[in-house]
């Protein structure tokens, strides 16, 4: 019996197999929802950082911590004798976030984000005076020992 229409597990289908488009609308479809989860959490993050007061307390630097991203490049084959690299390589790559954990006098810990030059002014044990917004950090002011007592 000879029909017009197709089956799914027709062999004289002409085109990709119904498994195949199932699977790929499903990773597509991960994959979407992966992109939009990312992006709502940063604005909303952004939009908390915005909405919360600037705050200037006394703090001690407790902990700092780096995280690097590493990216590997491409090979390409040099292209004469001096070794230098084919159109399209690229270098391996890398790239350091810088986090340093704040303790408050009230015994609050907290983690903020800042940039290396920063980061690299700073050692565990250091006193001062942190300001931030929400999760960003807006600078910290070290107390010297002839500023007055420790904290």
């Amino acid at each position: 019996m000879v029909t017009d229409e197709f089956g799914p597990l027709t062999p004289d289908m002409s085109g990709p197999p119904t498994v195949f488009l199932l699977l790929f609308g499903l990773i597509f479809t991960l994959v979407i929802a992966g992109f939009v989860t990312v992006v709502v959490k940063g604005l909303s993050q952004w939009r908390a950082n915005e909405a919360s007061p600037l705050r200037s307390v006394d703090a001690m630097v407790v902990s700092r911590r780096t995280d690097v991203h590493r990216r590997p490049g491409t090979v390409g084959a040099p292209t004469d004798g001096s070794g230098t690299m084919a159109m399209g390589s690229t270098s391996p790559s890398s790239s350091t976030t810088y986090f340093v954990t704040f303790e408050e006098l009230s015994g609050e810990r907290r983690e903020l984000q800042m940039s290396g030059t920063e980061f690299g002014q700073m050692a565990e044990g250091d006193r001062g005076h942190l300001i931030h917004q929400g999760t960003r950090y807006k600078g910290f002011t070290r107390q010297h020992a002839a500023d007055g007592p420790p904290l």
